[in-house]
């Protein structure tokens, strides 16, 4: 076996297990391609949040975020990238609709920026109306052009006085302020918007904003700040469930839910039980972490087990994973009317122990368990994802079998690619989108109460601390270029054929898409131009476009017209 340490807790393992070997606590297969269609309303669509794709971070009287202040610290991003103008989606509604009529979606996911409707995030102080503007009109231009809006309240940008006053997610005085935003948002927005959702992956902002420090506010509490910050977001979205529940369900009829993350965790030896103890230990402090106290009430036994004990051996008087109250469990426990789930890859899981020492531990060392890869898995784009389908449909059974089999909509799925030149030829984003679509297919068949699928993400946008060197987008944005073309990857013309056939209806029409989806990139055309050379450069076809790369193409014609000039 060959190791290689990675940044990100993950090492590298080459494995030799059989593709005939299962997991063993939830029913799945790795079976052939299944040819099907999904149930009649199921739900396609993409997705995006403010502050990846709006811009305009200063504008109309919108408040600071703590995105805002993190990106304008040298070091923080790759190439200290920042989203103020991001995809200018702020100015460009009609234009990223007409997108989406193109793709025939039936939903597109959105966040609210909280400070752009109330910029210092106490309600008492000011609210934004034009803030509350550029949402009316974003829902209603959704809704004249027949797609659901499922609207996200929060996607990671606090403002950043609640951060400066309070210590942002630290502080139990969040749950009120997020209330009284949500509750604006209900009476403002809720007679349109039938599907809330609390939080987009809080995994994220716990680990991230206040473990490691890698995203704003930067963070690093280690062994305490990420538990905290979860507490408190908790508490948060269950306090917005019962206001909605309480207030504005009887009159606006409106769902609302959680978007979790999670990626799969599969035993590296499915005959070791220490090997499968650690693989649900990596799904319960990841996805259960959340999913757990929303549905029954507690954090994982296995988290306070774990946490509890290791708290002991560092000689604290209580666990550092904070506790609810029997009134609180009572409070949190149902407080889902679905389940967003947000998944890309997988790991595989192995025990490892990480004895207390002097440093004290951390929510990775908390765990006790080793995250490893298949080197034979495709990694297109970023470091962390891999192309794995089959964990996609086990993580589905495995939250069916933990939750009652909860209603689901599936909130990011997607790839991203990280190279010198973007193919609009994305020929690896089609393959993952048909293999995870179909893992998610298989899972419905499984019996996964899977409603819809929202494909992350519907354009190139700022992706937090790795900047715009990962687009994630089924439409390519030039961010050269001050007006932020839009251009389609052979990815839209695929998905848009999956979701005008409701799935996959045989073996020769699917493989056809494929075929056709890529013709529409031809040789000469298939590198969209980043240098701003080509900036002048204007679309002739519907995809064919300036080329990346094509700095190399321009001194090839100057050498040859040098060549021809001298022959002359």
């Amino acid at each position: 076996m060959v190791f290689v340490f990675r940044v990100c807790h993950v090492l590298v393992l080459v494995l030799c297990l059989s593709a005939a070997e299962d997991f063993d606590w939830t029913k799945n297969d790795r079976g052939s391609f299944y040819y099907g269609t999904f149930p009649a309303g199921f739900s396609w669509g993409a997705g995006s949040s403010a502050y990846q794709t709006e811009g305009a971070w200063d504008k109309d009287g919108k408040g600071l975020s703590i995105w805002d202040v993190f990106t304008h610290k040298k070091g923080k991003v790759q190439r200290n990238e920042t989203g103020d103008s991001s995809c200018e989606g702020y100015y460009k509604i009609k234009d990223d609709i007409s997108l989406m009529k193109e793709l025939k979606l039936n939903h597109y996911r959105f966040s609210i920026s909280w400070p752009r409707i109330i910029p210092t995030g106490i309600k008492s102080d000011h609210v934004n109306e034009k803030g509350i503007q550029y949402y009316d009109n974003l829902i209603d231009h959704l809704l004249e052009s027949k797609i659901t809006p499922i609207v996200t309240l929060y996607h990671w940008d606090l403002p950043q006085v609640l951060q400066e006053k309070y210590g942002g997610w630290q502080n139990i005085s969040m749950v009120n302020h997020f209330n009284d935003f949500a509750n604006l948002c209900f009476e403002r927005f809720g007679n349109r918007v039938k599907y809330w959702i609390t939080f987009n992956n809080p995994w994220s902002v716990a680990v991230e904003g206040y473990e490691t420090g890698e995203h704003a506010p930067g963070l690093k509490l280690r062994g305490t700040g990420a538990y905290r910050a979860a507490h408190h977001m908790i508490k948060a979205h269950a306090k917005v469930w019962h206001t909605y529940d309480t207030q504005w369900r009887a009159k606006q009829k409106g769902l609302i839910g959680i978007s979790l993350s999670g990626d799969w965790g599969e035993p590296v030896d499915i005959g070791n039980q220490k090997d499968i103890e650690a693989a649900e230990r990596y799904v319960q402090f990841y996805l259960g972490w959340f999913a757990t106290p929303v549905f029954h009430g507690d954090y994982p036994q296995v988290m306070k087990d774990f946490i509890g004990r290791k708290s002991g051996q560092q000689g604290l008087g209580t666990s550092r994973l904070p506790t609810f109250s029997s009134q609180e469990k009572s409070y949190i426990k149902g407080t889902c009317d679905f389940l967003g789930i947000g998944h890309f890859t997988t790991r595989y899981i192995t025990q490892k122990n990480y004895p207390v020492g002097r440093s004290g531990s951390s929510y990775f060392t908390d765990r006790d368990l080793a995250e490893l890869v298949d080197p034979r898995w495709p990694d297109p784009g970023s470091e962390w994802l891999y192309s794995v389908p089959w964990g996609f449909r086990r993580l589905l059974n495995f939250v069916k079998t933990q939750y009652g089999n909860p209603m689901i909509y599936v909130t990011e799925n997607g790839v991203s690619e990280k190279m010198l030149c973007t193919e609009l030829c994305d020929d690896w984003r089609i393959q993952y989108y048909k293999d995870y679509i179909n893992e998610m297919l298989k899972a419905i068949k499984d019996g996964v109460n899977v409603r819809g699928y929202t494909a992350w993400s519907l354009l190139d946008k700022f992706e937090w601390d790795e900047g715009y060197s990962e687009r994630f987008g089924l439409y390519y944005v030039d961010f050269r270029n001050k007006n932020k073309p839009r251009y389609p990857k052979a990815s839209v013309q695929y998905y848009k054929r999956i979701i005008s056939s409701n799935g996959f209806p045989n073996q020769r029409e699917v493989e056809n898409w494929r075929k056709k989806a890529i013709e529409t990139c031809s040789s000469s055309n298939q590198l969209l131009a980043a240098d701003p050379l080509t900036s002048h450069m204007e679309m002739v076809t519907e995809i064919v476009v300036p080329t990346v790369c094509t700095l190399s193409i321009l001194l090839s014609a100057i050498f040859l017209m040098f060549l021809l000039r001298r022959r002359n």
